[in-house]
């Protein structure tokens, strides 16, 4: 709470999160009074599975990438990984991909077998702000997953990857939120993630 009021931020405002594969991080946006994000805390992942690149199949124990969101049925307050909140993948995209998984979360206990796992400490407090949250008004919070931040620079570097279209695809989403301070609305049209108000 103390933290909280240090930032102006207020106990059950509208979240959003961003998971970036490459530096292990998730980032805990909190709305603000003036109706824009404001990051709250970033937290280290404990572990994830696989490499960068998206999510294709069940039992590739790759942990997914793109656009996601948690209502408050996809929270479990009695996960065998302590606590955990389901992303909601194959997501519009993903099964027009034909790609397969079940159960992908963020959870805690530190392990993955395809999920993005936290420490319990952490995981007890992104929860605890997401049950706010929800509690609070907001319908769901969105959670959009990255290889890694998607700036020009960063993704030049990565032109020759297989996943290079894929992820310049992420970017659109990547930079709206940037720009406007809230995350887009996702939808998906022509095999391709789209983006807006």
């Amino acid at each position: 709470m103390s933290e909280l009021t240090a930032q102006n931020l207020e106990y059950g405002a509208p979240i959003f999160i961003r998971i970036f594969k490459g530096s292990s991080t998730l980032e805990l946006w909190m709305e603000s009074n003036d109706g824009r994000f404001k990051l709250f805390k970033e937290y280290e992942i404990c572990a994830y599975s696989g490499d960068l690149g998206p999510k294709e199949q069940e039992g590739d124990l790759q942990s997914p990438e793109g656009f996601y969101f948690v209502n408050a049925g996809r929270l479990n307050p009695w996960s065998q990984f302590h606590l955990s909140f389901n992303l909601g993948y194959p997501n519009k995209y993903n099964r027009m991909q034909g790609r397969t998984g079940s159960a992908l979360m963020v959870h805690g206990d530190c392990v993955s077998i395809g999920c993005y796992a936290m420490t319990d400490t952490n995981i007890n407090e992104i929860y605890t702000l997401a049950t706010e949250a929800l509690k609070g008004g907001q319908p769901f919070f969105r959670v959009h997953a990255f290889p890694f931040k998607l700036t020009d620079e960063n993704l030049d570097k990565y032109r020759d990857h297989r996943w290079y279209e894929f992820w310049r695809n992420l970017q659109g989403g990547y930079k709206y939120f940037l720009v406007h301070g809230r995350p887009p609305n996702v939808e998906v049209e022509k095999g391709k993630y789209v983006f807006g108000v």
